[in-house]
């Protein structure tokens, strides 16, 4: 079978690509190996709710998801607005669909499926950069009477047996799950390394709002000193609830939470931890009040005149002398949840496209090393928005017009 481009991956990224180039009249299939929006139906926790608001949640051609614009979409809420979405917008979807391989031929590539191949002229990689919990090395020092288990397989605290819980990592699903198992009851420990913290309002105004506003989301990838690194800065210590709450280290620990330096390695049953967690802690809160100060100065220029005063954040506070050992059996602790992040799994590209660390080599969403090839749905890819589900809109728009015009260059080439 043949088409003009094949896009994998049938979540948000995949299916707005779909969209711009319906509207290109581009003929295309979306392959997903589950359904619509599979990563949200089968990796995520039962309480999750999106950190960005619903007004902040758009996609091109979609109708506005229903309910308050200021409020956080649950996992489910997601879902049927993606199941509606790819309805309205008639993306051509084959779902249970998965692709084993895709490389190069004489005249595009070819896409291997587990029901059939496809030759095409371009691909675009829509699969997500969050397909593999990525669970560090120290993992493997987990004692075998003590549960290990990560973020794509929690789902709630019945998921968690009696005693003590470490938590490693301190970025969003980090402080999420801490609260939540804190709140039922369990003792939680924080192994915090690298973090961003943000408050969910500020001045009265929600943080996404002064990130718009300010022009924060608007940061092209190539205005970056580092774009490796900024790619893969943890994501900001938010969480979505009714009540707008804010969460953070500090939060945590009025709640009970200990908080103890990054995890260095689990031997013999004893966690170690870095012991420059003070340093840490305050080098995020530094870059908080960093970014206050960037949307004060917008607001003493630009803002409405009904915005709260100036304020900042207490410090987080830090034991005066953190634990640096923890011995797990002896304080209780039966399961290490590892928050630490996802990683793509792109074992299926044969295509000379990865560095030396497997990362996926691109400009701006174009594959440098494939012509043709495009990717989608990852941290800065295009600008600071791209981290986020909106970031879709213009990222799509701009790479779909770069498609576009590869192929007119193709059809001038042959002609």
């Amino acid at each position: 079978m043949h088409v003009t481009t094949v896009i994998v991956g049938a979540g948000h990224s995949g299916l707005a690509m779909s969209r711009r180039l319906t509207e290109r009249s581009i003929d295309h299939v979306v392959l997903e190996r589950g359904e619509v929006a599979n990563s949200w139906r089968t990796e995520r926790w039962d309480s999750l709710r999106l950190l960005t608001p619903t007004w902040h949640v758009t996609l091109p051609g979609a109708t506005p998801s229903d309910g308050d614009p200021d409020g956080f979409l649950t996992v489910p809420e997601l879902v049927a607005f993606l199941d509606g979405y790819a309805a309205t917008v008639d993306a051509p979807v084959h779902t249970g669909t998965t692709v084993t391989r895709v490389a190069a031929t004489d005249t595009g590539y070819e896409v291997t499926t587990d029901r059939g191949a496809w030759t095409c002229d371009t691909v675009v990689l829509a699969s997500g950069g969050s397909n593999v919990a990525a669970v560090p090395a120290a993992a493997e020092g987990v004692p075998d009477d003590v549960t290990s288990i990560s973020t794509a397989t929690y789902r709630s605290p019945d998921d968690v047996g009696d005693g003590g819980v470490l938590v490693v990592g301190a970025s969003a699903s980090g402080v999420q799950l801490a609260d939540e198992l804190a709140r039922s009851g369990r003792a939680v420990t924080v192994a915090a390394g690298e973090h961003v913290r943000m408050p969910r309002t500020y001045r009265g105004r929600d943080a996404f709002w002064w990130m718009e506003q300010a022009g924060v989301l608007d940061e092209r990838y190539d205005e970056v000193d580092d774009v490796i690194r900024a790619r893969h800065t943890p994501s900001p210590q938010l969480i979505g609830t009714p009540a707008h709450s804010d969460i953070d280290l500090r939060t945590l620990q009025a709640r009970g939470v200990r908080v103890v330096g990054k995890l260095g390695r689990l031997r013999d049953g004893v966690a170690q931890f870095s012991g420059g967690l003070a340093n840490t802690v305050r080098l995020a809160d530094l870059k908080q009040n960093r970014l206050l100060e960037r949307f004060d100065a917008w607001a003493a220029e630009e803002g409405p005149g009904d915005l709260d005063g100036p304020s900042r954040p207490e410090p987080t506070p830090v034991d005066a002398s953190p634990r640096l050992e923890i011995d797990l059996a002896r304080e209780g602790i039966r399961t290490v949840l590892w928050a630490t992040g996802y990683r793509a799994d792109r074992s299926w590209l044969a295509l000379p496209v990865l560095d030396h660390k497997g990362r996926l080599q691109h400009d701006g969403g174009v594959v440098t090393k494939a012509p043709g090839v495009y990717v989608l749905g990852t941290s800065l890819l295009r600008r600071r928005r791209s981290t986020y589900i909106g970031g879709a809109d213009q990222d799509t728009a701009e790479l779909a017009a770069h498609l576009e015009g590869h192929l007119a260059g193709r059809v001038r080439a042959a002609g």
